[in-house]
């Protein structure tokens, strides 16, 4: 392999380990910290039918577990989108700034265009999506 395509490798590892983290983060704090009633109740509060706090809880935990792994990490990458627009949605009316009281729009923006760069790169390095996906060329090949 030469050397500019590691680097996009590694680059797109460093992306897709930090991303997952941070969706199996959030719905870890959701699930454990807030519990499932409070985020239900937050949801409504902010305009969404309460049963879409458990899509984005069961999406941000097994969405950002498999990112973390790299299995399906484009599709999980653009699966992800409509949860962050939710946020994004959500945090608008806040201003820009992260830092401002309820959080502005700047957080949920930039993981929307960083989940869309995700999807471009895929998998990158150390992904057991490789080898899935190895073990199936070879298999077909050999049929």
């Amino acid at each position: 392999m030469n050397r500019p395509t590691q680097n996009n490798d590694y680059a797109a590892t460093a992306l897709r380990v930090t991303l997952g983290t941070i969706f199996l983060s959030h719905g870890l704090w959701k699930l454990l910290t807030l519990g499932l009633p409070t985020t239900v109740g937050f949801f409504e509060s902010q305009g969404f039918p309460g049963w879409t706090a458990y899509l984005v809880v069961a999406g941000e935990i097994g969405g950002g577990a498999l990112m973390i792994l790299g299995v399906q990490t484009r599709a999980i990458a653009l699966l992800m989108l409509p949860i962050l627009l939710g946020a994004l949605k959500v945090h608008l009316p806040n201003g820009f700034v992260f830092s401002y009281p309820n959080g502005g729009w700047e957080y949920p923006a930039f993981l929307i265009v960083a989940s869309g760069i995700q999807a471009l790169l895929g998998d990158g390095a150390f992904a057991l999506g490789r080898l899935f996906a190895g073990n199936t060329r070879q298999a077909a090949a050999h049929s």
